[in-house]
């Protein structure tokens, strides 16, 4: 059973439920239905299983060539990929009863958008395009949409805020995760902008996804959804952040950097995560 556990991706489950949850407190306004924010929890669980379940169904030659993937359940052969489909789909259908049942439409629709864009463009295209790491930040983006939408009921400026500011924060993110494991993925061949363009291109790409991150992060307060303890917060790390980034250019060790990078961005979207229910507007 831990196969199958593990096939789910639960770190990245857990990473995406974190945002769930501040896009649902967003919404909330600081009246939270407890019912209805565990149900949304659940239910967007499920759906990421199983998106991470076809990934994984579908990456498993790449993962053959690289060395911190060749050992995945898929690729050893520990679950067969006929079970891993039967897995995939259960999991899609529970996860999409839940949000249906308990949430509404909108929340369900949007759901079902970052389940196709993540499986259906980002799995099949990323071996394929170097706009792989964009399509990807678009289905990494969904999760705090869902939680806010499933609140809300419709889509408005707060969803919106939300979308761009994951988007944005991703691709800094994903490049970092490139850089650290740039052999790696140069083995399996694919073809990402740190391996295609260089180092150097990629830094100045992630300067600007930095910069442009903050002044979407900030929104939230311009449009009065948040107030000035969540904005210190945001401008705070996201200044540190953006320092760090800089430092990349003059860097000796861009695996080293990129670890870094890699682990300043996640403290950067727990900051922001945890901030934004405490200052809410």
């Amino acid at each position: 059973m831990i196969n199958y556990y593990l096939i789910t991706k639960p770190g990245i489950i857990l990473g995406n439920l974190i945002t769930v949850g501040a896009g649902f407190l967003l919404a909330s306004k600081g009246v939270v239905d407890f019912r209805l924010f565990l149900a949304t929890l659940l239910g967007l669980a499920f759906i990421m299983a199983s998106a991470c379940v076809f990934n994984n169904y579908i990456d498993r030659q790449l993962d053959q060539k690289m060395s911190r993937t060749k050992n995945r359940a898929l690729v050893q052969g520990l679950i067969s990929s006929r079970n891993a489909l039967f897995f995939a789909v259960i999991l899609g259908l529970l996860g999409t009863q839940i949000l249906y049942y308990y949430t509404n439409p909108v929340a369900v629709i949007v759901a079902g958008i970052g389940f196709g864009v993540y499986v259906l463009l980002y799995s099949l295209w990323k071996s394929r395009t170097i706009y792989g790491t964009a399509i990807g930040s678009i289905a990494g983006a969904v999760p705090p949409v869902v939680g806010y939408c499933a609140v809300s009921n419709h889509f408005d400026a707060g969803a919106l805020i939300l979308f761009i500011m994951l988007v944005l924060w991703q691709m800094p993110h994903f490049f970092s995760i490139a850089i650290l494991h740039f052999e790696d993925y140069a083995a399996a061949g694919i073809p990402l902008l740190p391996i295609k363009k260089g180092m150097l291109r990629t830094k100045i790409h992630m300067v600007a996804y930095i910069l442009s991150f903050i002044l979407a992060a900030m929104m939230l307060t311009v449009f009065n959804y948040t107030g000035y303890v969540y904005l210190m917060v945001a401008l705070s790390i996201g200044l540190i952040w953006l320092g760090l980034c800089l430092k990349g250019f003059q860097s000796q060790n861009d695996q080293h950097w990129g670890r870094q990078m890699f682990r300043l961005s996640l403290l950067m979207i727990g900051a922001i995560c945890f901030a934004i229910p405490f200052d809410i507007i």
